[in-house]
């Protein structure tokens, strides 16, 4: 039995009881009444599954406008529920009228209980597919925004960063590739990411891949896909990056770290627009808006031989550079409060701020790391902090400490301990030298590995 509701709208009692009899052992409810007007206030009609809806009510009229109204009018309540129009008047014209307003059949009377039952499981079956079709629609919208959702923060109101932006919302309209250079740290990505929201594949997915992170041997497989059995680990079917983000933007990251063999497959397939997974011999035609970064001299390496010059070319049309912290004038301040506010709202140590002889060392410090150091060095700060004021002592700049895992998302006590274990251990359990490093005092060390119970 299905675990359906089906509704029959009909004024004829004998048409309502002979169809009630048939459909009671296929389907879990059955419901009918005899006035169409009843289905105005019809209650819950939007979880009926399936509605016979005869075409006429009117003794003496057989034009089906009767149906045809009432069949709008459930549209109007229930546009899912699937409704299958029934007459003693078979007409073609009247048949794609109801199908053009709505109904998914049409069936003529006296019936045969063979096909009636046909259609009917039919419709139900289009009714289902149609709510799973909607379901993955929605799921696919939430997945796009889950993946989209990580937040664009750029900020800053330097004259070295206002240029940038106005280029990049200059070209994000455009269907351009993008090279984004700069140092490590300075926030390529979150170029990328603007030139993705400014344009208009915004509602599409971002895709970001870290190309110093693919091995050769899978190279393919990632970027473009397999089929099952490509190779031993193909288990089964995977869609590769840029099949994925077909429709909407892919950001390939360090991309000068490709060997000359990817550099060749890659610019095939940017030539081409179109890819074929590992084990097919077909072609997929691929839509998609090409962003690349690195924070290498691609124009040298090319000298050097170990960059093709054509594929400079393809993903060279706008170039971006993205300047480092310490040419950007007052937006340390600016992102170290952030970052200050942050992280105290974070661990919290709610008040937290800085006097103007830390900030002075912020301003003045060269930032090699840039924006990722002065994150990890804010974030330290705070974990470590005993007092409501930073002062200059408090921030430890250019220590390898300094490196705290994006994932580490724990408790704040799980934080500290992690950060001094790291330190005694790299300093073979010297609490002076680890003391120095976390730019804290020795007596203070001793306290909080009395607290953490490890002394």
């Amino acid at each position: 039995m299905i675990d359906a509701h089906i509704l029959i709208i009909d004024d004829n009692k004998s048409v309502l009881s002979a169809l009630e009899i048939l459909l009671q052992f296929e389907y879990k409810k059955v419901s009918t009444i005899s006035n169409p007007n009843q289905i105005s206030s019809y209650p819950n009609l939007k979880e009926v599954a399936i509605v016979l809806l005869d075409m006429n009510f009117s003794a003496g009229v057989n034009t089906g406008n009767e149906g045809l109204f009432w069949l709008q009018e459930i549209k109007k309540k229930a546009p899912d529920t699937s409704v299958i129009m029934m007459t003693a008047y078979g007409a073609v014209d009247l048949a794609v009228n109801a199908l053009k307003k709505g109904a998914t059949d049409f069936i003529l009377k006296p019936w045969n209980n063979e096909k009636m039952l046909v259609t009917i499981k039919s419709a139900y079956s289009l009714r289902k597919s149609k709510a799973e079709i909607n379901h993955l629609k929605q799921q696919e919208s939430n997945l796009k925004q889950l993946i989209n959702q990580k937040k664009n923060l750029i900020i800053g109101n330097s004259k070295a960063l206002s240029k940038v932006l106005n280029l990049t919302r200059k070209v994000a309209k455009t269907d351009v590739t993008v090279l984004i250079t700069g140092e490590n740290g300075t926030g390529k990505e979150l170029i990328a990411r603007e030139l993705h929201q400014v344009s208009d594949r915004k509602e599409e997915v971002f895709i970001s891949v870290d190309m110093g992170t693919i091995s050769e041997t899978l190279f393919e497989s990632e970027l473009f896909g397999h089929l099952k059995g490509a190779f031993t680990d193909a288990k089964e079917d995977r869609v590769g990056k840029f099949e994925a983000a077909n429709g909407g933007t892919l950001f390939l990251d360090e991309i000068g770290n490709l060997s000359l063999q990817m550099q060749a497959k890659l610019l095939s397939v940017i030539q081409n627009r179109e890819i074929v997974r590992v084990g097919s011999n077909k072609t997929i035609p691929v839509d998609i808006r090409l962003l690349c970064a690195t924070n290498c001299n691609l124009n040298q390496m090319v000298a050097n031989g170990l960059f093709r010059e054509d594929l400079l070319y393809r993903i060279n049309t706008i170039h971006i550079e993205v300047p480092n912290l310490r040419d950007r004038e007052n937006d340390v301040l600016v992102l170290a409060e952030f970052f200050l506010n942050k992280f105290a709202l974070k661990y919290g140590k709610m008040g937290l701020q800085m006097d103007n002889l830390a900030q002075e060392k912020l301003k003045g410090y060269h930032w090699p790391g840039n924006i990722r150091e002065l994150q990890h060095t804010l974030e330290r700060a705070v974990i470590l902090s005993e007092e409501k004021t930073l002062k200059p002592a408090d921030f430890l700049l250019n220590a390898s400490v300094a490196i705290i895992p994006e994932n580490y998302a724990n408790t704040l006590e799980e934080m500290e301990e992690m950060m001094i274990t790291n330190s005694l251990t790299k300093h073979e359990g010297n609490y002076t030298a680890a003391a120095s490093e976390l730019g804290i005092t020795r007596q203070t060390l001793y306290n909080k590995m009395k607290r953490i119970g490890k002394n």
